[in-house]
């Protein structure tokens, strides 16, 4: 280890508690190198980090630092911060709870007014919530669906968007002049709930966050001919999903061994709607009640993941962007809109939007990857008197109306479920939906691939392969030639021997795309130390796309194996 990082670790040792320094005497070599070697560092879900000591870890000291920056960059932006205040929400991992009163007791000590749930809500609630009381900012302490060693802490504007970088990197400025993280002020939590400070908050934002879920209805469908089973992970859907179906005529039989929430996640492998392992519990339950649709939330209910049952009688896994043009193409068809309507996704959405859109006259932009990026076209839109129609991305994220400024499970779910009831009074599956939306448009196949690669040589690797894709001008793969580069990291495109300008945010994303269509990208994980690799394609039938899927994953991974 280098003297630097030797100083930090003997710094910590001098302030923290004996408890805290029985944790860090704990730690092996690797353990103490990867937790002193830097400072935890917002990405596309804010930050996130393995619960623990150290600066490079979520730690009371990392949140109160991180409130206190944010709170000097909203006292500094905005006038009235005191008074309007922030929303503070948080899910069901280890130390949520803590680390959510932690916040709330540093905005009060610099006599900022926070609102804060008194027991565990959603991010999209959480959004909400900071339209619904005008406030400044929100708070939400989450890792998603990251394992249960994490956690992590996100911070939303005014208008209930995550902050995209213009805004975060200030905020990042604010936190980096914060040199003692020892004697960060903070107001005890009593004498802040005595003295207003903190408000805390629940049933009436509840019902308010429902009633607006509910609008989200396209049409009347029948409801009683849909069996549908649901899961929370253990997370915060737990509190009103199975309610709000209820209450809107679904029926719906929860897993409940993972109604209860948990942050240690114990009947799961991974609280990850995208994993087939977190649908364990919902298929065997499926079978035994003969369920249509199998539906799962992530942790802070963000996301949402299904099965659907098809004519074989199996249960299919979806994957974000077949969901994404299931809710689109319904919308479409059954929602009224005009030229003047735009639907959102990013740079590594399925293609298959442009067609769908195409069709129906309806504008489509794309993104950056990350939530916010779609948030912060909702408020821009909103502002030039154009309609918001429906935002997705390909992992698991859907808003249907922009009274959210984020994902939202509630609003997918619910119009989900409108779409299957629908579809099944014709006697389709949503198999068969999307198998239709194949026929009519093409066949779309997308694939990913995420390569873990930890600790500090993990995360040179992945800045050496992201160069390597950089410098390396590929022309050809897997026997496909390649005739567009983009380059968002220096916002620069490559086609037919020229340069031309990309007019998005510079991000860590490499692009190729093929002469006869479909396209990879290459982008590091902004939450987890992975480097996520994308894949889609067009095609005449499953067999011939799979294929080539399956080709250029192994291609694309052969070339990062020999890069060390």
């Amino acid at each position: 280890m280098n003297n630097d990082i030797i100083n930090t670790i003997n710094l910590w040792k001098e302030s923290i508690s004996s408890s805290e320094l029985d944790i860090l005497n704990s730690y092996n070599q690797n353990e103490l190198e990867d937790a002193f070697c830097k400072n935890l560092e917002f990405g596309t879900g804010g930050i996130r980090g393995i619960i623990g000591i150290g600066p490079n870890r979520m730690n009371d000291y990392v949140i109160k630092k991180s409130t206190l920056g944010f709170a000097e960059y909203l006292i500094e932006n905005y006038p009235d911060t005191a008074s309007k205040g922030v929303v503070i929400s948080y899910d069901c991992r280890r130390c949520s709870d803590s680390f959510a009163k932690k916040a709330a007791c540093v905005l009060a000590s610099k006599g900022i007014k926070t609102y804060l749930f008194s027991s565990l809500r959603s991010t999209p609630e959480l959004s909400f919530a900071v339209r619904y009381y005008n406030c400044v900012g929100g708070i939400m302490i989450t890792a998603s669906h990251n394992p249960p060693q994490y956690n992590g802490y996100k911070v939303y504007d005014y208008t209930g968007c995550q902050l995209v970088p213009e805004f975060a990197d200030k905020v990042i400025e604010k936190i980096n002049n914060i040199k003692d993280i020892f004697n960060i002020s903070e107001s005890l939590y009593d004498d802040a709930i005595n003295n207003n400070l903190i408000e805390l908050i629940d049933e009436e934002v509840d019902k308010e966050f429902i009633n607006n879920v509910k609008t989200v209805k396209v049409q009347d469908v029948l409801k009683s001919n849909l069996k549908i089973v649901y899961t929370p992970l253990h997370g915060t859907g737990s509190k009103l999903m199975v309610p709000l179906l209820k209450d809107e005529g679904y029926n719906v039989i929860s897993v409940e061994e993972q109604m209860i929430p948990d942050g240690e996640f114990s009947t799961l492998v991974s609280p990850n709607p995208e994993e087939p392992s977190a649908f364990e519990y919902a298929l065997k339950l499926g079978k035994q009640v003969n369920a249509d649709i199998l539906i799962a939330t992530d942790p802070d209910a963000d996301r949402m993941g299904i099965a659907a049952l098809n004519k074989m009688g199996e249960y299919q896994l979806l994957t974000g962007n077949q969901t994404g043009a299931i809710l689109l193409n319904y919308l479409a068809n059954y929602k009224k809109h005009s030229d003047n309507d735009y639907v959102f996704n990013t740079i590594v959405t399925s293609d298959i939007a442009k067609e769908i859109c195409k069709k129906h006259n309806l504008n489509l932009l794309q993104t950056l990857t990350g939530f916010k990026y779609i948030g912060e076209q909702a408020n821009i839109i909103e502002k030039e008197g154009k309609n918001y129609f429906f935002g997705y991305e390909e992992s698991y994220g859907y808003n249907i109306i922009p009274y959210v400024r984020d994902k939202d499970s509630f609003q997918s779910t619910l119009l989900l479920c409108e779409v299957a009831s629908f579809y099944k009074t014709l006697n389709k599956t949503l198999i068969d939906v999307l198998e239709d939306i194949y026929k009519e448009y093409g066949y779309y196949l997308e694939g990913a691939k995420s390569i873990s690669l930890t600790g500090v040589e993990g995360s040179l690797r992945i800045k050496r392969i992201m160069k390597y894709f950089q410098e390396t001008k590929l022309s050809k793969l897997a026997n496909h030639y390649i005739s567009i580069i983009e380059d968002y990291d220096k916002s620069v495109c490559y086609k037919d021997g020229n340069e031309y300008k990309i007019n998005l945010p510079k991000s860590s994303v490499m692009k190729f795309t093929f002469n006869e269509g479909g396209w990879f990208a290459l982008r590091p994980s902004g939450t987890e130390p992975k480097l996520k690799i994308y894949i889609a394609i067009k095609d005449k039938d499953y067999a011939s796309a799979k294929q080539f899927v399956d080709n250029l994953i192994n291609e694309i991974t052969n070339i990062i194996n020999t890069i060390l």
